[in-house]
């Protein structure tokens, strides 16, 4: 008989018991998106004269790692989870848990889960945007910027965010039709004495090429005590053999300290395919802010003239499933008193300034 060392026996036990560990775990995937581009960035002469002048800059479009798994519970429910962290290729920074963070269930009455998330209603119509998230994004004049992170007092402008301590709700879909609920936990009334929320909620219709979506937000407190903040947007995209296209509207409503400040804004993208790759072209429209409040909220206030357009168009071409070469021209015109800027890697604008960026770059998914 053999004498096995007592080092392999110990190693073969620590084998078998992590074997034994992993086929507990129903599943875990490793997963992550790379998207980084370079860009020459640069603006118009502002209202008041100011020149930013343009630069060189390479750019990270939210690259993000992540892990996610479930575990079978009996029947048809399962426990869910997911760590989704933050990767910055141009400046080699990141943050572990700093995107999608949840642990929930999931079964055929829908899903449940607490954590780290973007809400319904950023959920609802972000896949209108052949752009997000990029600098081109919609989201510069579309839900007034973009919070990656935030709670509520951190970012009071935007309706595009992922939301810090949050607890969601999904339907299943029926026939098509799904719809979802969330509420961002008003943890802050410790802190603050206005007590802010968050209340969000989308509803759509999703059968073969057709898509609609409408969705619904409340930002409770979010300016001045007593006062709420709400969106609403309703969106239907349709998918041809070989063209998309997509339509929104959206109306931002803030209550502040001297007022009430609203907002329509409009927004529309078309998706050729061509040759290998395919033509994205995305178009947005902010009016004129309207309301009797004195405060600039995010990227508008009320006035004559504080409204912008943006048009922006690009190429994707696939090297493989994974792997594709992009290249895109935006540009938002902003009216002489307007300051919308990108939302993501935001150059600094004065009123009146028109920024605009040309971008050469990859994207990597796994």
């Amino acid at each position: 008989m053999k004498r096995v060392p007592m080092r392999s026996a110990v190693l073969t036990l620590a084998a078998c018991c992590i074997a034994g560990e992993a086929a507990a775990q129903s599943s875990v995937t490793v997963y992550g998106r790379i998207n980084t581009a370079l860009e020459y960035s640069s603006a118009s002469t502002a209202t008041d004269g100011t020149h930013l002048g343009g630069t060189g800059r390479l750019t990270n479009n939210r690259s993000v790692f992540g892990l996610r798994g479930e575990e079978d519970l009996g029947g048809t429910l399962k426990a869910i989870w997911q760590i989704e962290s933050n990767v910055s290729l141009d400046t080699g920074q990141g943050q572990i848990a700093g995107r999608n963070d949840r642990i929930g269930l999931q079964g055929k009455a829908g899903t449940f889960f607490m954590g780290h998330w973007q809400t319904p209603y950023t959920v609802s119509t972000m896949g209108y945007d052949p752009y997000y998230p990029t600098t081109a994004g919609y989201m510069a004049l579309i839900g007034n910027g973009s919070a990656s992170s935030s709670d509520n007092v951190q970012d009071t402008s935007s309706f595009d965010r992922r939301q810090k301590n949050i607890i969601v709700y999904q339907t299943p879909s029926f026939a098509g039709f799904s719809g979802s609920a969330a509420w961002g936990i008003n943890e802050e009334k410790l802190t603050v004495p206005r007590n802010p929320g968050l209340y969000s909620f989308s509803a759509a219709y999703d059968n073969g090429p057709l898509n609609v979506a409408l969705a619904y937000e409340i930002h409770q407190n979010y300016q001045v005590k007593g006062r709420n903040d709400d969106a609403m947007k309703a969106g239907v995209s349709y998918r041809f053999p070989s063209t998309t296209v997509a339509l929104l509207y959206e109306r931002l409503h803030y209550r502040t300290a001297t007022g009430d400040l609203t907002r329509n804004g409009y927004y529309a993208s078309l998706v050729q395919k061509l040759g290998p790759g395919s033509v994205k072209l995305g178009f947005a429209l902010a009016s004129n802010g309207t309301g009797n409040a004195t405060e600039t909220v995010g990227f508008f206030r009320s006035g004559a003239d504080t409204g912008a357009t943006q048009v922006t168009i690009g190429y994707d071409y696939p090297l493989s499933k994974r792997t594709t070469l992009f290249a895109y021209y935006s540009r938002i015109d902003n009216k002489k008193n307007a300051i919308y800027d990108f939302a993501i890697n935001e150059l600094g604008v004065s009123a009146g300034a028109d920024p605009q960026t040309f971008a050469l770059g990859m994207r990597h998914f796994f």
